[in-house]
């Protein structure tokens, strides 16, 4: 399955990073949260980001105009349903992750993949709360997401090879250079 567009949800600091990385690569994305005011500061963020990079003449203003057009907000978890590939980039509390990834579940396609942001929390147990425990991997990124070369990708027990290598892939398309990690 070609991975057009990707929803990541949580717009703040690493959510809007792992946004602005997807949309200046190219990607769709769909960026959600719980209230529109924190969408419109992530959105305010990667504007900021983005003019800087113009600035230092490593995109265009064109390239950054694209990428905003590419960004579309969302208060409306369900709106999901569309994604390709989910980043989960939430406050690391489990049972808040666990209700996102629950729902996820019941939202997205059967072969969507879910991924998780996570440094902290295991990816075989967000697994186990979904139907799709093979489909359901960490991709780790560091702050500041824009500058940032390294991802660390995360299986869980159930992750299968085809996950991690689709999640290896796509992070390289990012311009990062992915770690595997158990």
């Amino acid at each position: 399955m070609a991975i057009h567009r990707v929803g990541v949800i949580g717009a703040g600091t690493m959510g809007n990073g792992i946004a602005h990385v997807f949309a200046r690569s190219g990607f769709d994305v769909l960026l959600c949260d719980v209230e529109q005011r924190f969408l419109d500061r992530g959105l305010e963020t990667i504007t900021k980001n983005l003019d800087r990079e113009v600035t230092k003449n490593k995109i265009t203003a064109d390239d950054k105009n694209s990428a905003l057009k590419r960004i579309t907000s969302v208060v409306d978890r369900g709106k999901l349903a569309e994604a390709d590939l989910v980043v989960e980039a939430a406050t690391e509390k489990f049972a808040i992750k666990a209700d996102i990834f629950r729902d996820l579940d019941r939202i997205l396609r059967p072969e969507v993949i879910l991924a998780s942001n996570t440094s902290s929390i295991s990816i075989t147990k967000l697994g186990a709360l979904t139907n799709r425990p093979e489909k359901v991997i960490g991709m780790h990124f560091f702050n500041p997401v824009p500058l940032m070369k390294l991802v660390e990708v995360i299986r869980g027990i159930a992750t299968s090879d085809g996950t991690y290598a689709r999640v290896k892939e796509i992070s390289e398309k990012l311009g990062k250079v992915p770690v595997e990690c158990n």
